[in-house]
């Protein structure tokens, strides 16, 4: 995982007035060393952090109200309130072991020691004391146990590791077959929630369903909704005057299609780009100034590879 930042320097020269050659010298480039040392220090600071949120969100609101988790999570709270004596930490631990053999047969080394350091911080921290929050309706307990615990562990997913569990297989999917994290998250709820509807009242499995949409749905936000991307054409005579303001002003590129009106027979030019949610309403009000007239669609992006604009986890 550490990159040592080492380079040997080989000056291999005759010294002639010693008769002999100098030796290579080892050369320490501290510079790299002390980059590498940041992003490991601001990964495992993002892991920890997400960690204690869901473990906030476990201890805090879900053992006390009899809630389920997603993933393994859930599975260690399943297997918790069957066997009271068994400690959720351990129990999450024993589950992650063949879920880390496929970590180790699927993806990179680097995201395989991340994620088996947030598996033990999460095991360690769910260990510790967090005071009950006090909530007493079920269904506000629900939401805000599945804000916390989907802001923690985007946050966790947003470094290049994970805690374990679910996100394991996540991440595996989401590179292989690009199904969002919070997909596969809800698709095991689903399952999950299947085979506790026989060990656990209805109303706690359906309490428990609303936490878990809640959960899936700030992960997905702190994942992929802030860096979210927008496709946008737009058919305009003007087209040589936004496609200047495109790459001069908002500093993105355009692509230029040749296309052809299906009624009138015109031909035209089709402008292609693609922003930053945060750019869309400066890019709109950028056309409505030089052509009122232009027709313009906007689209949502799965997403987007490539230097500048590419919004893919750095997984």
């Amino acid at each position: 995982m550490f990159k040592y930042a080492f380079s040997f320097e080989r000056e291999l020269h005759d010294d002639l007035s010693m008769g002999r050659k100098v030796k290579p010298r080892l050369v320490i480039k501290t510079k790299e060393i002390w980059t590498s040392s940041k992003i490991i220090g601001w990964n495992l600071a993002l892991i920890s952090i997400g960690c204690i949120l869901c473990a906030v969100a476990v201890k805090g609101i879900l053992v006390p109200k009899q809630f389920l988790a997603g993933g393994v999570t859930g599975l260690a709270l399943l297997a918790h309130y069957v066997l009271p004596s068994w400690p959720i930490g351990f129990i999450y631990f024993l589950l992650n072991i063949p879920l880390f053999v496929i970590g180790w047969l699927f993806v990179g080394r680097r995201f395989f020691w991340y994620s088996l350091a947030g598996m033990l911080i999460f095991s360690a921290v769910i260990f510790g004391p967090f005071p009950v929050l006090p909530i007493e309706d079920m269904i506000l307990s629900a939401l805000t146990a599945g804000i916390i615990s989907g802001v923690g562990s985007g946050i966790i997913l947003r470094s290049l590791g994970s805690a374990g569990g679910l996100d394991v297989l996540s991440v595996i999917l989401f590179k292989r077959f690009s199904i969002r994290p919070g997909t596969t998250v809800m698709t095991f709820h689903v399952l999950l929630l299947a085979v506790a509807v026989f060990r656990l009242p209805l109303d706690t499995v359906l309490y428990t369903l609303v936490y878990l949409y809640i959960n899936s749905y700030f992960v997905n936000l702190v994942v992929i909704g802030l860096s979210q991307r927008k496709a946008i054409m737009i058919i305009s005579s003007r087209w040589q005057e936004i496609s200047r303001e495109i790459m001069e002003k908002l500093q993105r590129g355009v692509t230029i299609v040749q296309g052809e009106g299906g009624y009138t027979g015109q031909q035209l030019h089709v402008l292609y780009s693609v922003i930053a949610l945060t750019e869309l309403s400066r890019f709109k009000e950028m056309i409505r100034k030089i052509d009122p007239q232009a027709f313009v669609v906007v689209t949502e992006t799965q997403e987007v590879m490539g230097k500048g604009i590419g919004n893919q986890p750095h997984w």
